[in-house]
């Protein structure tokens, strides 16, 4: 367990009369056994388990409750089929998994799960790293340009989709008119991919300044002198961002490329049910919101706890894929 204050070990208090000796024994040890300490991190010794196991049990509780309790209740769902008002229950074994992987429609809600997070993880962090980029070089009135950027981070993902859905609607829509001037037949309500576009513009903007945070601060952390260094040696802004910046943030992007994708597959619910509600013809039908129309709306509970077994599957899977192949790429002694 690690703790940031390096004290060496707090003194025995007197409170009430009774005598309490802190059971924390802190040490100056590296924090990494192959001599090379954290700055700013030193390894704790507990002398006794009850202060570690009360700081940890609130944080266990809440795990447990939200968490494990409902993983494990839905894997044993999974394998069983239970009547719309859950009276008999009755142990089918793979066959909800054999009828998802027969369903058509499954599929395709797979197919635009895949193309929905990798756009909207591409999008939020092209876009991410832009305005961390500029907000770097703005030297009057950075301060009102970081609070603007901040501000969508403040508004719940339901009335985010709301507005893009008032933004972009092709009767009402003050873009969708724009667009539509432009000579775009834009209607997220008939066409499928200018729905898709929608979503993922949604679910982009909602999160953009969750990654702008990052990024900002991952960009002030670079060196100054390195800058300088290749500023006199005649490097632009942006040869010294792509040659020197970018590569030093590699962690943070990889860190974010990870939280963006498991964003894109559990959190966007309330977006898609805010724009699209899964249309137009389940066009827009993403994973988790197929979770949710499959058990609470035709109450198949089998057929939607095993989408969820899957769905918490993928999410493990892709995860793994990028500790895999990406962060072979990514240079943490920077």
């Amino acid at each position: 367990m690690l703790a940031r204050n390096s004290a060496a070990e707090l003194p025995a208090a007197a409170v009430g009369g009774w005598r309490l000796r802190w059971p924390l024994r802190r040490r100056a040890a590296p924090a990494f056994s192959d001599g090379q300490a954290e700055s700013g991190l030193k390894r704790a010794h507990f002398t006794e388990w009850r202060l570690p196991f009360w700081l940890l049990a609130p944080q266990l509780f809440i795990l447990l409750l939200f968490f494990f309790i409902p993983s494990v209740r839905a894997l044993i769902q999974a394998f069983q089929l239970t009547d719309p008002f859950g009276a008999t229950t009755q142990w089918v074994g793979f066959q909800n998994f054999e009828r998802l992987f027969r369903s058509s429609v499954y599929w395709s809600s797979v197919q635009v799960t895949v193309v929905f997070t990798v756009a909207q993880n591409v999008l939020t962090l092209s876009l991410a790293l832009l305005l961390a980029f500029a907000s770097n070089h703005i030297l009057r009135g950075r301060g009102a340009y970081r609070t603007i950027l901040l501000l969508p981070y403040a508004i719940a993902p339901a009335i985010a989709g709301i507005m893009l859905a008032f933004l972009f609607n092709p009767r009402v829509g003050p873009v969708a008119h724009m667009l539509q001037g432009l000579g775009l037949d834009w209607d997220p309500n008939r066409n499928s991919s200018h729905a898709l576009a929608l979503i993922v513009m949604a679910a982009s903007w909602k999160h953009i300044c969750y990654n702008y945070i990052f990024l900002v601060a991952a960009l002030l952390s670079v060196p100054h002198s390195i800058l300088e260094s290749a500023y006199l040696d005649g490097a632009g802004p942006i040869q010294r961002f792509l040659r020197i910046s970018l590569p030093m943030i590699a962690p943070t992007l990889f860190f974010l490329i990870v939280i963006n994708f498991v964003y894109g597959l559990f959190e966007t619910f309330a977006i898609v049910d805010a724009t699209t509600r899964g249309g137009p013809a389940g066009a827009t039908s993403i994973l988790v919101y197929k979770v949710y129309q499959d058990g609470f709306v035709t109450l198949d509970l089998g057929s939607s706890a095993a989408q969820s077994v899957i769905l918490m599957g993928l999410a493990l899977l892709l995860t793994y894929a990028q500790f895999r192949f990406i962060e072979r790429r990514v240079n943490y002694s920077v």
